[in-house]
C-alpha cells in the first residue's frame, strides 16, 4: 500500500452516532423522509433525525448491515449512524465500513448486537481526501447507475401491472363504453381505438361477482400449465455449479429473477425460462420469473398459461396476492398451498384473443426489465470486485478509472 495512507481507527475516521426511537407523539407515516432500521427502510417520517446523507450501521437485528441514504433520514434506536459535512468523504466511509465486516462482530449476548467501542477499536488505513473522493466517485457511479436501474424497471412493471389490473381486474375498458367514455373509433390512454371490438360493453353476474359479457368462470387448472416443485436428496445440492441452477424456495427471489446460489445433479421438476415461479411454502405466494431453464423444489410451482403468454401469466400471479395470503395464513406450523388447491383457484377466464393482445403490449416491457436486470448484474459485480481493491489500496484510482473507461463506464 502506498505511503500517504494513514493508520488510524474507525472511531477516529467515522464515528458511530446512536439512531433513536420515534417519539410516539411525533410519530407520522405520511412524510417522505426514510426511516432506516437494521435491514434498511422500514417506512417513512415527516421528520429527519439527520441533516444530510446518512449511512446507517445495523445495531440489533441485522447486526453490521451498511445503509446508505442519500438524503437526510431518521435512523431508529437499532442502529448507529455517520454523517459528515462532505458528501464524497461520507461515502468514502460508507465503502470503508461495508468492506470491514460488521456482520461478523456479533457481541457475545442473549441478544446478538454489534458493540460500538469495538468496532471504533479497529484500525483501517485511510488515503488523503482526493483520492477518498476519486474511490466514492468511482463506487458511487456504479451504485447510482444500479439505482437508476432499479427505478427503470419499477415503472416498466408498473405500466405493465397497471395494465393488467385495468383490463383483467376492474375491467376498465368495459366499464368505459358502459358508461360512453369510449366510442367506436376513438383512442383513450392505453386503449387505442383498433381495439375497440376485443371488449364487450356489459358486465353481467358470477359467481366472481361482475365480470364482462362473454368471459367465463375458470380455475387455475384450466388456464394454466403448472408444474409442483420437487426435491431431489439433499447430497445432489452444490452451490460450486455442478449440475442446474436450483430453487428450493424463495431465499434467492430478487426484483424480478431469482439469482443463481445453488446447483443440482439430480433434478427431478424443472421450470422453462420465462415461467413463473411461485413461493407455495413458507410464506406463499412470492413471485419470480425463471430467467433460464432451471429445476425447482418443493418450495416452489412453475406455471405458464396455456397460449404461453410469460407477461400474462406473471401479472395473474401477482394479482392472486389475496388468495395466496390466505393459503400463508391457513397453514398449522407454516402455511402452504397443494397441487389440489392452487389448481382449484377460481379465476376469471377472458378471451384468448384478449390474453394475447395484452401479451403484445406487455412483452415488451417484460423483455426491457430482462436487459436491465441483466445489466445490474454485471455492474453489481464489477463494483464488488472493485470495493475491496480500492479501499485496501490494491488497486489505485487511476488503475480503476482506466478500467472504467474501457468497459464505457
Amino acid at each position: 500500500m502506498a505511503g500517504e495512507w494513514n493508520k488510524v481507527t474507525v472511531g477516529a475516521f467515522a464515528p458511530f452516532a446512536y439512531g433513536k426511537g420515534l417519539p410516539e407523539h411525533r410519530r407520522d407515516s405520511s412524510g417522505h423522509v426514510p426511516v432506516f432500521g437494521s435491514n434498511g427502510v422500514v417506512g417513512f417520517h415527516s421528520e429527519a433525525l439527520t441533516s444530510g446523507p446518512t449511512v446507517v450501521i445495523g445495531r440489533k437485528g441485522t447486526v453490521g448491515a451498511v445503509h446508505y441514504s442519500p438524503k437526510p433520514c431518521w435512523p431508529i434506536d437499532t442502529t448507529f449512524y455517520v454523517v459528515d459535512p462532505d458528501p464524497c468523504v461520507l461515502r468514502f466511509k460508507y465503502y470503508l465500513l461495508k468492506a470491514l465486516g460488521l456482520e461478523h462482530m456479533n457481541a457475545d449476548s442473549a441478544v446478538p448486537g454489534l458493540n460500538r467501542d469495538a468496532a471504533h477499536a479497529l484500525k483501517v488505513s485511510v488515503p488523503l481526501l482526493p483520492e477518498q473522493r476519486a474511490i466514492a466517485h468511482i463506487l458511487g457511479t456504479l451504485d447510482d447507475k444500479l439505482e437508476l436501474n432499479r427505478r427503470m424497471s419499477e415503472t416498466l412493471e408498473g405500466m405493465a401491472r397497471a395494465l393488467f389490473k385495468s383490463w383483467f381486474v376492474d375491467f376498465e375498458p368495459v366499464r368505459a363504453k358502459m358508461e360512453g367514455r369510449w366510442q367506436r373509433g376513438q383512442s383513450l390512454p392505453g386503449l387505442p381505438a383498433h381495439l375497440y371490438d376485443l371488449f364487450p360493453d356489459r358486465l353481467v353476474d358470477s359467481e366472481l361477482g361482475e365480470i364482462p359479457e362473454g368471459w367465463g368462470v375458470g380455475c387455475v387448472d384450466d388456464e394454466f400449465d403448472l408444474t409442483m416443485g420437487q426435491s431431489p436428496p439433499g447430497h445432489t445440492y452444490n452451490e460450486v455449479g455442478e449440475g442446474v441452477p436450483f430453487y428450493q424456495g424463495r431465499t434467492d427471489f430478487g426484483f424480478r429473477f431469482p439469482t443463481r446460489r445453488v446447483y443440482c445433479t439430480a433434478p427431478t421438476r424443472f421450470a422453462k425460462k420465462g415461467d413463473t415461479l411461485i413461493s407455495v411454502r413458507a410464506p406463499v405466494g412470492d413471485i419470480n420469473m425463471a430467467a433460464e431453464d432451471c429445476a425447482i423444489g418443493r418450495g416452489v410451482a412453475a406455471a405458464r398459461h396455456k397460449t404461453g403468454s410469460r407477461s400474462y401469466s406473471y401479472q395473474f400471479m401477482r394479482a392472486l396476492e389475496d388468495v395466496f395470503l390466505r393459503f400463508e395464513a391457513e397453514g398449522t406450523v407454516f402455511g402452504s398451498i397443494g397441487k389440489k388447491d392452487f389448481h382449484g383457484i377460481a379465476c376469471v377466464v377472458p378471451p384468448r384473443s384478449l390474453v394475447e393482445e395484452f401479451e403484445r403490449r406487455a412483452a415488451p416491457l417484460d423483455s426491457r426489465i430482462e436487459v436491465i436486470d441483466h445489466e445490474s448484474r454485471t455492474l453489481a459485480a464489477l463494483r464488488d470486485a472493485l470495493l475491496p481493491k480500492l479501499i485496501s489500496g490494491e488497486l489505485r484510482v487511476k488503475d480503476a478509472e482506466r478500467f472504467l473507461e474501457g468497459r464505457g463506464l
